[in-house]
């Protein structure tokens, strides 16, 4: 377990994606953990380096005694990043995490690269706060957990009871009620309305248009109004929204955090490369023809260049979507060729086994018969190639 020890505590975090990549920080929102960020961190590491962790007095970071500030639980940002060697990141906060991210925009501008203020306020109700302060120290979480959870998610995704539910209700109900307490301080005394007009970051504001406890009017509003060009997602969710509509949180992220691809040729014959080897591009590009170059560079700029290069879906996903439809529509050399380049990248028979059993059904038993003979061509002759018996 990754631990650092900053600010008088000891903060739980993790690190992932590539050596070398952007940053992006994660701050969750109050009485969960980082583990409410895996969906995120899934699909943005293959692109950038995430780092989660937990605010002091939540999940495995300790919890230290009294009441905490918003500048405090930013500060612990800024240590962990420096005690990490990371000098600037993209910033992205929910709930509470929004308001560090705010202070963070206010006062430490200048290692942002970006900020993403999620489903939080410059200005939050400081009496509903302060009473939820007092019922989780005098009665403890079961006390705090069913109002909690009405206010985290949608009623019908809340009666649904999916696992993003069952896991928030366990991680609310397994925080320290100090440490939740300590918190609740800090966002009772927060106060950032003056301050957001000296945010220069480039900000986007994240709100759910369910979001009962801190909604568009009178919070995300402001602070999409107020901080200077600020950018403005409004997602079918509730309160924690990267939960309850995890796919389109991500898309959104990855929308303003990501920068295009640049030159489409040259990206597409990266992407290109990358899933079908260099031997079958340089065979391509060899074999072009004046008569042919045209479409060879279609290719490149439009299929693997503006469509594979978008990051919402990952390759192994459109590789399996090409493999479908291509047995679809009987395009077998390119189905072959697909079948030959995935085994060769980390596809396996079981997972050509499900999408051609799904050919089966919505394309038809003909259709999948063909390709089964010929998926298992392949793996055969891939097992052959690997001494497996």
């Amino acid at each position: 377990m990754p631990l650092a020890r900053i600010n008088g505590h000891t903060c739980h975090y993790r690190l992932d994606g590539p050596d070398g990549a952007p940053v992006l920080m994660l701050a969750h929102s109050l009485g969960l953990d980082a583990g409410m960020w895996d969906a995120q961190a899934a699909a943005c590491q293959r692109h950038l380096r995430v780092l989660r962790y937990d605010l002091r007095g939540h999940g495995a970071s300790s919890v230290t005694p009294g009441d905490y500030t918003i500048e405090q639980l930013a500060r612990d940002a800024l240590a962990l990043a420096a005690a990490l060697g990371i000098q600037r990141f993209a910033f992205c906060g929910l709930s509470i995490g929004g308001m560090i991210g705010q202070w963070l925009g206010v006062h430490a501008g200048a290692q942002l690269t970006h900020l993403v203020i999620a489903n939080s306020s410059p200005r939050p109700d400081a009496a509903a706060i302060e009473a939820r302060r007092t019922t989780a120290l005098e009665q403890g979480m079961p006390a705090v957990e069913p109002a909690a959870m009405g206010r985290f998610f949608s009623p019908p995704f809340l009666a649904a009871n999916g696992p993003a539910v069952t896991w928030a209700r366990r991680v609310l109900l397994g925080t320290d009620p100090s440490g939740y307490a300590g918190c609740c301080a800090a966002i009772r005394e927060t106060d950032m309305r003056g301050d957001l007009s000296r945010i220069s970051a480039r900000t986007l504001v994240i709100c759910g248009d369910g979001d009962v406890s801190m909604p568009w009017a009178g919070h995300s509003q402001i602070l999409a109004e107020t901080i200077p060009g600020a950018a403005a997602v409004r997602l079918p969710a509730a309160h924690i929204s990267n939960l309850e509509a995890p796919r389109t949180f991500t898309a959104a992220l990855q929308r303003f955090l990501l920068p295009p691809a640049g030159d489409p040729l040259a990206a597409g014959d990266a992407v290109r490369r990358s899933m079908l080897g260099d031997a079958h591009v340089d065979r391509a590009v060899a074999a072009t023809t004046p008569f042919t170059a045209a479409f060879q560079e279609l290719i490149a700029r439009y299929a693997w260049g503006a469509v594979w290069t978008r990051p919402g879906l990952d390759p192994e996903t459109r590789r399996l979507l090409v493999l479908a439809m291509m047995a679809s529509t009987g395009r077998w050399e390119e189905f072959r060729l697909h079948v030959r380049s995935g085994l060769a990248q980390g596809l396996e028979a079981c997972d050509l086994e499900e999408v051609l059993l799904q050919v089966a059904i919505y394309a038809g038993v003909p259709a999948a018969n063909t390709a089964f003979h010929i998926a298992a061509e392949e793996v055969d002759e891939r097992a052959g190639a690997a001494g497996t018996p």
